[in-house]
């Protein structure tokens, strides 16, 4: 197998987008995550109607794919050779939070379904699937942290087992205080990128923000 590189990633984290380590947005002024992604949204200029039905975490991994693949040419790639592999540690915590109030108040019990839909963490890999059209293989992952040493051993062996060709992988997370995406694309398909996939290179570009 070729030697997996990474070839465009980003971090979004208190109120600042970094794209391939470049500061490219920040807001200075208070706003929740949902106010702060569609700052995000409508100054890169997205569009995707269904982003204003997703909670806020998926808005968060949405947004951080959509500006990794906003200038990549995938062209060379068919949509089942293209998988997802994310993490985070608080699963949709917050959703849930949101759906368990629907249903609390007896005397006004609606338990809302918009907010059910996103109780799953793999409902926000795919809004991604379903914008990009990828059919590959995807996994979530809960960890206490980080893990870049599993992401890659994982992505690394569906190359080695020639069920994807590229992979989006990374981490996504909100809780009720914070919250941070980090997202690459890999692939080993010819170019000048010098970031290698492996454990050590991903905390290097990790750690630069």
């Amino acid at each position: 197998m070729k030697q997996l590189r990474i070839k465009t990633y980003c971090h979004i984290k208190n109120k600042q987008v970094y794209l391939n380590g470049k500061l490219v947005f920040h807001f200075e002024e208070p706003s929740s995550l949902g106010d702060f992604m569609k700052k995000v949204y409508k100054h890169f200029k997205l569009k995707y109607t269904r982003f204003y039905k997703m909670d806020d975490i998926s808005k968060l991994g949405f947004v951080a794919s959509d500006l990794i693949l906003k200038n990549l040419d995938g062209s060379n790639f068919k949509s089942e050779d293209v998988g997802l592999v994310l993490s985070n540690s608080n699963s949709t915590l917050v959703t849930d939070s949101h759906f368990q109030e629907s249903i609390n108040n007896y005397s006004d019990f609606y338990p809302s379904p918009s907010v059910f839909v996103y109780t799953l963490p793999n409902i926000m890999m795919g809004e991604i699937s379903i914008r990009h059209g990828f059919k590959g293989e995807n996994a979530f992952y809960i960890f206490e942290r980080f893990q870049p040493e599993f992401i890659v051993d994982y992505i690394n062996q569906l190359f080695l087992s020639q069920k994807l060709k590229a992979c989006i992988g990374g981490w996504v997370d909100q809780s009720k205080d914070s919250y941070e995406a980090f997202i690459y694309w890999a692939d080993n398909m010819e170019g000048d990128s010098a970031i290698k996939h492996t454990p050590s290179e991903i905390e290097n570009i990790y750690n630069l923000t």
